[in-house]
């Protein structure tokens, strides 16, 4: 039985957070505003993280810009991510039973539990209404998997933050380069309950409900990115956007920045390739 359900989202780590979401909105995305990370405690007092997020919510998944936004605090977590990159660290996976999946991964053979964390709904009132997760994650290897349950799914997809320049709607896939592809694949096929298939490019894919996670060796990474650098391996190299207007709005925007790619056209911020398809 399958744990995941989609592909929920992706982490992008990063240290300034403003420059970060000028370069995506250089892309034609439109971002929520800044939302202060807070964990509740066993006691179930809520306490600030010291880390924030700016988010691209799609139809279909999102993208989270994280960084530390207190200057007091530290994040030993995106300090180790940045100390090897700046891009994407972390695959989330949908679930809608976190206390089923937490059995399933634990049977699978992952040490994990459900924590709780929430953040403002509204970014103007940080002290209005909470989106709330349940969040279970598998921090033993790069990258960073995590399966989350949306307590409070309206206060995360609100309309108003759906509508991008780009007329992107859907995060279809992210890509993963590995030096050891079947080694990260089973991982992900482990943890997401998920047999893997072979990919086109070469290396696996992970095709979920709802979305699509490919590995390849750094060979094949040139066929899906051209001239997209690996700084380290494992590697989350990039993602897949969809738009819903034949990639229009992206050749209008992005006219002399965006270049022809796997079928789409491909275009970078911060650290992470985008390949918009139509």
């Amino acid at each position: 039985m399958s744990i995941a359900e989609g592909l929920d989202h992706v982490g992008v780590a990063v240290r300034d957070l403003d420059l970060a979401a000028a370069a995506w909105e250089g892309l034609g995305f439109a971002l929520t505003g800044l939302a202060r990370h807070a964990a509740r405690a066993a006691d179930g007092s809520l306490a600030p993280t010291g880390t924030g997020n700016r988010c691209i919510m799609l139809r279909q998944g999102y993208v989270e810009l994280i960084a530390v936004v207190d200057p007091a605090a530290r994040s030993a977590t995106l300090e180790r991510f940045l100390s090897r990159y700046c891009g994407i660290h972390i695959v989330t996976f949908a679930v809608s039973d976190e206390q089923g999946a937490l059995a399933r991964l634990r049977k699978a053979g992952f040490a994990t539990e459900i924590a709780a964390s929430e953040r403002p709904a509204d970014p103007a009132d940080p002290d209005g209404p909470q989106a709330r997760f349940a969040r279970l994650p598998l921090a033993d290897a790069e990258p960073r998997l995590q399966l989350l349950r949306h307590l409070t799914p309206e206060l995360v997809w609100q309309e108003r933050f759906l509508h991008h320049p780009n007329r992107a709607v859907a995060l279809d896939a992210v890509v993963i380069v590995a030096e050891a592809p079947a080694v990260v694949a089973a991982r992900l096929s482990r943890a997401a309950g998920v047999a893997v298939l072979p990919d086109p490019a070469g290396g696996y894919a992970l095709v979920l409900a709802q979305g699509r996670v490919r590995i390849l060796p750094p060979e094949s990474l040139g066929a899906v990115f051209p001239g997209i650098a690996i700084p380290s391996l494992p590697f989350v190299a990039g993602i897949v956007v969809r738009t819903d207007d034949g990639n229009a709005a992206v050749a209008r925007l992005l006219a002399g920045r965006a270049r022809p790619a796997s079928g789409g056209l491909l275009a970078e911020a911060g650290g992470v390739a985008v390949l918009f398809a139509a």
